[in-house]
């Protein structure tokens, strides 16, 4: 069968295929050839007791991408989640975060204001304005506004992201109302309490989608992408670095920058932070 991996624990992988969940271990090639089953990882398995749902797992499909913290593999949906006040958003933490998805190749990013109830006057629209190339969701989940329309927004395996504080754990519940019962289930079937590990989890929010119990992912480090990578990670700066004067233009001192002209249609904020990120990667280099 095929399934996808929605937790693993102890060296036990638990798979979900055709609306149940299959306890597998891993074959020793796995072991052997240094591969380790990760939450996210579409897989084969074989059936091994259908009454006891008990399978072992026979080959992992290509990863289309992955994160490190929290461990997960085949995202589709980013959800990149702040609060709209308490605490107001760090915009240098926000910045890196959408750079961060960008490279990790994640096509669907939302970036989720939680808290809209105490959004200061103003505060949408100017939002609106500096990140509109990203598809934006306002919600409350304290009021319950909004949910179903972030819901919708979620396609495949799902990932929350942010800083602590804005409110992912309680939108988590607000998406999933059930999502305690289906934790507990599972967290029974394997004998550790719901909060007894770290392991990403999977859970099921409608018939296609499954959101990962996790913090998002956590590291802000941005070692490994090279400065001159970094325009692309910029979805507002669109096709206009080819038609820079210059093919290795920084678009920050150069003439006949096209990135340069275009600011204005390019949020002036959206540059800065460009700019700045740009610089620091520079200087590590």
């Amino acid at each position: 069968m095929t399934g996808l991996i929605i937790k693993g624990v102890g060296g036990l992988y638990y798979v979900f295929a055709d609306g149940s969940v299959y306890e597998c271990s891993a074959r020793g090639r796995f072991r052997k050839n240094r591969i380790t089953p990760t939450a996210g990882d579409t897989v084969d398995f074989t059936v091994l007791d259908e009454d006891g749902r008990k399978g072992a797992l026979e080959r992992i499909h290509n990863r289309k991408n992955s994160l490190v913290r929290p461990r997960i593999a085949n995202i589709d949906t980013a959800v990149i989640t702040f609060a709209a006040a308490s605490p107001s958003p760090n915009y240098d933490i926000l910045d890196r975060f959408l750079v961060l998805a960008e490279k990790r190749g994640i096509e669907n990013i939302v970036i989720c204001i939680n808290k809209a109830e105490l959004a200061p006057e103003g505060f949408i629209s100017e939002f609106s304005d500096t990140y509109g190339a990203y598809t934006l969701c306002f919600v409350s989940a304290l009021e319950n506004r909004g949910v179903d329309e972030l819901r919708s927004l979620l396609k495949g395996v799902s990932v929350l992201a942010g800083p602590s504080g804005v409110g992912k754990t309680s939108l988590i519940n607000a998406l999933v109302p059930d999502s305690d019962r289906q934790t507990g289930e599972i967290s029974r079937r394997i004998e550790r309490g719901k909060h007894t590990t770290r392991q990403v989890e999977l859970i099921r929010s409608s018939e296609q989608s499954f959101i990962a119990d996790s913090p998002g992912f956590t590291s802000l480090s941005l070692e490994l992408i090279e400065p001159r990578e970094l325009a692309g990670l910029y979805r507002e700066f669109g096709n206009y670095p080819e038609k820079c004067r210059f093919s290795d233009c920084a678009h920050i001192s150069e003439p006949d920058c096209a990135v340069k002209e275009h600011i204005g249609e390019i949020p002036q904020k959206r540059y800065d932070s460009y700019v700045y990120i740009y610089n620091e990667l520079k200087q590590r280099r």
